[in-house]
């Protein structure tokens, strides 16, 4: 399975450790592998007869072309005998590509656990029947469908249009490759019963994806259970039933430049007019994001950055990056030495379907001469903006009914906690993942580490690089019009706040169940100390915890404050391990200095403990 809870893709790196300073480090660890269960070769024949018969009546209903020749080539190598070719096709058809929360993503290629125009198809016609079901009687449901600039997008995206259309649901096709941010938008502009988002965000080249919300009481969000559950099960039914080229086609409609514009007024008035201009350098990490951002940023009245010309243009191929994703090491190369070339202030940067945003900093210390804060840095600052900006409330009593709510995931940083207790606001933790943090009641702004805020909720109910990015511009002119700088901002929040500090563990298996025997031990044998500090508890929320549903997660809170997630990731077979310290107290330099020896020190102990 290659499927995503939309908390970002990784490199395939053993495990990676991101420091609060933004510096990571690789190292190799990897957990033993479970054994490989043996065959009768009349058993072993079976399978292959059954996997050949599987494969031809795919090979039947597949209308791409190239997918076509690629299982062709496939099945006859398989006929003589290439037993490479035989585990390639049992990686195809073995299982299925899972349709969940994060809808779909996975690699383009041919057969039931890759994305192509068969999977897409099935998926389209399941959420179909899905949405006349829950339809109220006499109504018409409607989607709305977006794209980037990804390989196949735009063609899944129009198949999805006319299958949706042929079920009977009124489908509108976006006009042109867009944001992810401006269909999170459509889908309540146009009070759409659902969204569909094609776009596999920062996976590799080789990867598309699917990513579905829902309208009404949903507000836009990307679904959650049991939504996901019903869908999957009319997708299969109709893999089971339905002979893809059979489905019924309709007209669709391809939605006006309006919805376009709507977004760009809505996102732009986020942000007062600049005080100051501030010199920044932008990627698009060839993606969709720069035409938008390019529009919003001159009706908010901001001076155009200086581009990465190589990056700026839509390339399904992404050929500067090993991975067009913005955490990654070497992906921000060019956007330094664009930025040197011009005494830049501030860097910043889209993923490609410009959902989330990375900012980077001018920094002496650094090789580069500049430094991407963390997620959690700028995550914090604009909860910090947020909250300065939400309605007065007293930070000594609690916080009144009406009060907004900060929120971010369960695997963020407290310091967003801090902030809204400073401002007398609530503040909510969610599972990880967008589709819960923007659903938080009395939402004014969420956050989660991997790079994704929503600083807008009352426009879109999603992450959004591009409001992001305005708001953190807004910031930046305020900042100059003051005579300091983001670093500065930075300082001044470790001063008022106290200085948090972040670290990230992840550790690659070869087999999902090693991740489980690791929870499993550490559960059964919960740790006393992790390194040198003492653990105050354990909250396992196996079984959910306060008001969070069930999830495969460990917190450890230590009796020094820190705190210490792990969970399976959604996207890879990797345990992760989240490390969080916070030192309020002392001079500037002594907070830093002490969060970050605590953050070593359990960096260290959680290593140990999960070899």
């Amino acid at each position: 399975m290659h499927n995503s809870d939309d908390a970002g893709f990784e490199p395939t790196v053993a495990i990676s450790t991101i420091t609060s300073d933004g510096a990571a480090s690789d190292d190799v660890d990897e957990l033993a592998t479970a054994p490989v269960a043996h065959e009768t070769p009349e058993t072993s024949t079976n399978r292959t007869i059954a996997l050949l018969q599987a494969a031809r009546a795919w090979l039947n209903q597949d209308p791409d072309p190239e997918t076509q020749a690629q299982l062709r080539v496939l099945i006859n190598a398989v006929d003589d005998g290439d037993t490479t070719a035989l585990s390639n096709l049992h990686s195809r058809f073995d299982t299925r590509l899972a349709f969940g929360t994060a809808g779909l993503r996975g690699e383009i290629s041919a057969g039931p656990n890759r994305m192509n125009r068969v999977l897409v198809s099935q998926t389209a016609a399941g959420l179909a029947t899905y949405l006349r079901r829950r339809a109220a009687s006499g109504v018409t449901p409607s989607v709305v469908i977006g794209y980037d600039g990804r390989k196949n997008s735009q063609v899944f995206a129009t198949d999805t249009a006319a299958i949706m259309a042929g079920a009977g649901v009124r489908a509108i096709l976006l006009p042109r490759l867009l944001p992810t941010p401006v269909l999170a938008f459509a889908v309540r502009h146009l009070d759409a019963s659902c969204g569909v988002m094609v776009t596999a965000s920062h996976n590799p080249a080789i990867d598309n994806g699917y990513k579905v919300y829902l309208g009404g009481a949903n507000n836009g969000a990307q679904i959650v259970s049991p939504d996901d559950l019903a869908i999957s099960t009319e997708i299969l039914r109709v893999a089971a039933d339905e002979h893809v080229l059979h489905l019924p086609r309709g007209s669709y409609e391809t939605a006006e430049e309006d919805v376009v514009h709507a977004y760009i007024a809505a996102t732009a008035g986020i942000a007062h007019t600049p005080r100051a201009q501030v010199n920044a350098v932008y990627t698009a990490m060839h993606g969709v994001g720069w035409d938008t951002t390019r529009r919003v940023l001159e009706k908010a009245g901001f001076d155009l950055p200086t581009l990465v010309d190589a990056q700026i243009a839509p390339d399904a191929a992404f050929p500067t990056v090993a991975f067009p994703n913005p955490e990654e090491p070497g992906a921000l190369d060019l956007a330094y030495e664009s930025a040197r070339e011009v005494g830049a202030e501030l860097i910043i940067a889209n993923d490609p379907d410009a959902d989330r945003l990375a900012v980077a900093i001018p920094d002496l210390s650094s090789a580069s001469g500049y430094r991407r804060l963390s997620g959690n840095e700028v995550g914090a600052i604009l909860g910090w903006r947020a909250a300065a900006m939400a309605p007065a409330h007293d930070p000594d009593a609690l916080p009144a009914i009406d009060a907004g709510t900060l929120a971010c995931s369960i695997v963020s940083s407290p310091a967003l906690h801090a902030v809204a207790d400073a401002y007398g606001l609530r503040f909510t933790e969610t599972l990880t993942g967008f589709k819960w943090v923007s659903r938080v009641p009395n939402l004014v702004y969420g956050y989660e580490e991997a790079l994704g805020y929503l600083v807008n909720p009352d426009t879109v109910r999603d992450k959004d690089g591009i409001s992001a990015a305005v708001a953190l511009l807004s910031l930046v002119s305020d900042l100059k019009s003051e005579g300091t700088t983001l670093a500065g901002y930075l300082d001044s929040f470790s001063e008022k706040f106290g200085h948090f500090a972040s670290g990230q563990i992840s550790v690659r298996v070869s087999e999902l169940s090693t991740i489980a025997l690791v929870m499993t031990r550490l559960r059964e044998s919960p740790p006393t100390h992790v390194g040198r500090i003492r653990v105050d508890e354990i909250d396992d929320f196996r079984w959910g915890l306060g008001d969070l549903p069930p999830s495969d997660v460990l917190r450890i809170r230590l009796t020094d404050g820190s705190r210490v997630m792990m969970r399976p990731s959604g996207t890879e077979p990797k345990l992760k391990v989240y490390i969080d310290t916070r030192c309020p107290v002392g001079t500037l330099v002594e907070r830093r200095s002490a969060a970050q020896a605590a953050l070593d020190e359990l960096d260290r102990g959680m290593r140990a403990l999960i070899a």
